[in-house]
């Protein structure tokens, strides 16, 4: 270890002038018992070793020390505690990222973005470090990529026999990152236990790999029989295994009790005023609705009825309109259909349901782009709209 601190971090750190509240917990948590030798302080080991500027220092050096996650045991904590009171432990994990091909700015942008590294055994993150490359074959790029978004996994788990299956199942290794940065639990959850039956039982299920990327990220951690129930319960959400959107109806299963789901289904029922089948029916169309607060779904609903003049019975037909933001979508692009239609630019046949299911840039060009000469106000109009201000004209 001092051999690596020689070879490769060989900066000189000078003790602050006036210590942070950071130097002082540092010095308390220290066993030495040498008055002469000055108190290590993590906060200016990032300074000169990483190359942080002293504010994000301060904040990564506070997240180190208190950013340890409730799950973890007290032993772990007051041993994790103890590997920062030297330049040791931190010393020996930035020579680790440094093997891999790691830079300085680097190493510097994966302790800022998970500071618990520094007070990580390197015993155990070395190895799975060096596989990363040596096993996995990943590049210094991909190394770092996947550090920035999954490096507890590092100290947490074996992740690479969990890189290797998933890569295997998406395709490859930036597919799984996507899925990483959506959903940072994926790696962690028992691999031969939990995460291949619950896998193969949605595969059974027609669950594409690419839709498993995208549930809700405690789903994949859930036993093996309480997805079971999930999977039951999203077929009795009208939705068979079957469909496209069948994992849909698996992570609202997931994230909302049975009480919620029937409380959510009376609540429908009574703002549409439509049958429960007709309710139902939609639910099977666009589970997702059931995931939405009932205050939320209350705003929609009047703003389409008593704004847009929309029948509930073409509400419920389409119900992904209550899936889409208040806010940033219905309310702004309600405010440019009034305008077109206003001046004759719109045909009056063209549905309200056409202009809030396409993609952003897709409206952007058909709806305001087109029409930049004949009513230049307009794309402020749109603009001022997504801040929560609907214009009186344009």
């Amino acid at each position: 270890m001092l051999l690596l601190r020689r070879h490769l971090l060989p900066l000189l750190r000078a003790a602050s002038p006036l210590p942070s509240p950071i130097h002082y917990r540092a010095c308390l948590l220290s066993t030495s018992t040498s008055a002469s030798a000055a108190p290590f302080s993590l906060e200016d080991y990032l300074v000169a070793s990483c190359g942080l500027a002293p504010t994000q220092a301060r904040e990564t050096a506070q997240k180190a020390f208190d950013g340890t996650s409730k799950a973890q045991k007290k032993a772990f904590e007051e041993l994790s505690y103890t590997r920062l009171n030297s330049a040791s432990n931190p010393d020996a994990v930035l020579a680790l990222l440094s093997s891999v091909g790691l830079s300085r700015a680097d190493i510097a942008a994966v302790i800022v973005a998970d500071p618990l590294l520094l007070r990580s055994s390197p015993k155990n993150i070395g190895p799975r470090l060096l596989a990363l490359r040596d096993r996995l074959g990943l590049s210094t790029p991909q190394i770092f990529h996947f550090l920035l978004v999954g490096s507890h996994s590092l100290y947490n788990c074996d992740v690479v026999p969990r890189l290797e299956f998933f890569i295997s199942l998406l395709g490859s290794f930036e597919k799984l990152l996507v899925a990483m940065k959506r959903n940072n639990r994926i790696l962690r959850s028992d691999l031969e236990r939990v995460t291949k039956p619950n896998i193969a039982l949605l595969r059974q299920c027609g669950v594409s790999a690419q839709q498993i990327a995208q549930l809700h990220p405690r789903v994949l951690g859930f036993s093996p029989e309480r997805m079971k129930e999930l999977v039951l319960r999203a077929e009795r959400l009208g939705v068979p295994r079957s469909s496209r959107i069948f994992w849909q109806a698996v992570t609202v299963a997931a994230q909302i009790s049975k009480e919620k789901v029937a409380a959510r289904l009376v609540f429908l029922n009574s703002a549409l005023g439509c049958h429960e089948n007709e309710v139902a029916a939609a639910v099977s169309k666009m589970p997702r609705i059931l995931g939405v607060s009932e205050e939320c779904l209350r705003r929609k609903i009047q703003f389409l009825i008593k704004e847009v003049g929309l029948e509930p019975q073409y509400i419920v037909q389409r119900p992904s309109l209550l899936t889409y933001s208040l806010e940033k979508r219905l309310m702004p692009r309600h405010c440019v259909m009034k305008v077109l239609l206003a001046k004759g630019l719109l045909d009056r046949n063209r549905s309200f349901y056409s202009l809030v299911s396409c993609g952003g840039e897709t409206f952007k060009l058909r709806y305001i782009d087109c029409h930049k000469d004949s009513v230049p106000g307009l794309a402020d109009a749109y603009a001022t709209a997504w801040d929560g201000v609907v214009p009186s004209a344009v």
